[in-house]
């Protein structure tokens, strides 16, 4: 069922100020307070999801889960991940997270066919098998800027012992070239009433900045009008970012807030004419090896990217 104020107070903030409100209105009718049935099969071929949570500090967390196709399971009403076919790693905060706050984003795409699908919730089962989510609000997004990455299995199991988790507050200068070198990312942002939204950034290699060793700018694109994530930074800055390593298997999680730059000169057309960036400030930083990483092949990048 479609819901009737799709919008809180930030996103109508936001819509208003890029003069995309009629837009918004238009594409807002595809947020419903369920999975449309044509998304259930969809769910349940992926490999990976990304999550959104919030630890007990009040901070952001975006994090990513892999396992055996068919670890997620989906009705219309609810969300289930299968924890005895999901690649654990305890040492990511998300398995902290929700014992102590209910509220989940989550973000199921598929790089390969440029398909995604949000889905925001709480969580109403925990245990050792199953983690089960009431869907509060789910909706798909637009294909664009996501760079096609097809899954060719998983990595043979590391015969050496994994990476120690590093953690930091400052980016090292490997960790500010791997982020310059990406080109894909996601986000985890928050509405105090709302909940958690988990979503996809993308573009060409070079699209975020490093402002300095706590500091990145990242050019928000045209895109489908909503304006979820900025609307989130705007009524309640906290944020969590994750890049994935393809070819390493490995996770840099970022947690800090987020300050959107309007009316920005854009002579090189970083923002692709919007003219708007948005600043992350990092105060963590986390580095985690996936337990059993997917296999990835690229394909090509998206004829959106600027």
């Amino acid at each position: 069922m479609k819901i009737k104020e799709p919008f809180h107070e930030g996103e109508l903030q936001v819509q208003k100020k890029a003069g995309e409100e009629a837009i918004a209105q238009r594409n807002g009718v595809v947020i419903a307070n369920e999975i449309l049935r044509g998304g259930l099969p969809f769910i349940r071929q992926q490999p990976m999801v990304v999550l959104g949570s919030v630890d007990e500090l009040g901070s952001v967390w975006a994090s990513i889960l892999t396992g055996d196709r068919g670890f997620m399971d989906a009705d219309e009403h609810s969300l289930e991940l299968n924890l005895t076919r999901v690649d654990k790693n305890p040492e990511d905060p998300f398995w902290t997270n929700i014992k102590t706050d209910r509220r989940l984003g989550v973000l199921v795409i598929d790089l390969g066919t440029r398909r995604r699908l949000r889905i925001n919730g709480e969580v109403s089962a925990y245990d050792q098998e199953k983690i089960q989510l009431s869907v509060i609000e789910s909706y798909p997004n637009c294909p664009k800027y996501i760079q096609r990455r097809h899954v060719l299995g998983t990595f043979p199991a590391k015969s050496s012992p994994p990476t120690k988790p590093q953690n930091g507050t400052s980016l090292t200068a490997d960790q500010q070239r791997f982020i310059t070198q990406a080109d894909t990312f996601f986000i985890a942002s928050l509405h105090p009433q709302r909940g958690i939204d988990a979503s996809h950034r993308g573009g060409n290699p070079g699209f975020i900045s490093i402002l300095n060793e706590k500091k990145i700018r990242i050019p928000d694109y045209s895109g489908n009008s909503l304006f979820n994530t900025l609307g989130n930074l705007t009524s309640d800055p906290r944020a969590g970012l994750i890049f994935l390593d393809f070819d390493r298997g490995r996770t840099l999680q970022l947690v800090g807030h987020g300050e959107i730059q309007w009316d920005q000169e854009d002579s090189a057309n970083k923002t692709g004419g919007t003219k708007r960036f948005w600043n992350f400030a990092i105060e963590r930083w986390l580095e985690l090896d996936l337990p059993r990483p997917l296999e990835w092949e690229f394909l090509d990048s998206s004829p959106f990217n600027p």
